[in-house]
């Protein structure tokens, strides 16, 4: 029986903590986060920056011409009408054992990015469950009649988790995109005289600037949204329900 008592009060600490947790962010850490992000986005590194200063060679060198001999294509006149003429195999791609250069680095610029925009998204996350654990712990029990605080409870928990959902995928856009670039640098591998297949790495990595540039903003953005939100409906995720009945007549 002890151990039971000892169990549930430090489930309430824990609680307790949570919540209080939780209102500090709102009142003070959102702010905080909101006017970083904004700075973040004021500095050189994303404010400033063209298309062309994440361009990065790829350190893959176009090879020589392969040159086809015709000497066994050619039909000699004194050929016999059943002589069938020698099959001309052109070349399907280069082989890639090894390339002469080296290994082909990641877009240093992009990676760059990649390190400050991640921990953001990952603070954004923790926050989102924070603020969706702390809302939970508000909603009271199930009862009939004077529920339009509970609605508001459950608007706004609905809310926090389409932004928890959101930065989530944020991460596996980031994944996809070294996936996506290292699919078509093999190509450029294979194909080095495909011009086509540089140019698309280099779009590649422009369309990944422009979006860490978006999920930055969007990180913002969903701050303000959250922060806003909340403080407009405080009291009514706090007290969903009023502590005195009222008076029909």
């Amino acid at each position: 029986m002890g151990d039971a008592v000892d169990t549930a009060k430090k489930v309430q600490e824990y609680k307790d903590n949570l919540i209080k947790k939780a209102e500090e962010l709102i009142i003070k850490g959102f702010p905080e986060k909101i006017v970083k992000l904004n700075d973040l986005l004021s500095t050189p590194q994303f404010s400033e920056r063209s298309f062309t200063d994440v361009y990065q060679d790829l350190n893959i060198p176009v090879p020589d011409p392969i040159e086809i001999g015709n000497a066994d294509t050619e039909k000699a006149d004194g050929d016999e009408p059943g002589t069938k003429r020698a099959r001309l195999d052109l070349p399907s791609g280069t082989k890639v054992m090894a390339l002469p250069n080296g290994r082909v680095e990641c877009n240093t610029p992009i990676c760059e990015l990649i390190k400050v925009v991640k921990p953001v998204i990952r603070t954004l996350v923790e926050d989102s469950n924070l603020l969706k654990m702390w809302i939970s712990f508000m909603i009271p029990k199930i009862e009939d009649g004077n529920n339009f605080g509970v609605s508001i409870q459950e608007d706004t928990l609905a809310e926090i988790q389409s932004v928890e959902t959101e930065a989530a995928a944020f991460f596996d856009q980031i994944s996809r995109y070294f996936v996506s670039r290292a699919k078509v640098v093999s190509k450029v591998a294979k194909y080095p005289h495909i011009e086509d297949y540089r140019r698309a790495v280099a779009e590649l990595d422009e369309k990944e600037f422009l979006s860490l540039w978006l999920v930055l903003s969007e990180v913002r953005n969903r701050y303000c949204s959250l922060h806003d939100i909340v403080i407009k409906n405080m009291e009514k995720l706090k007290k969903p329900r009023s502590s005195n009945a009222e008076s029909l007549y």
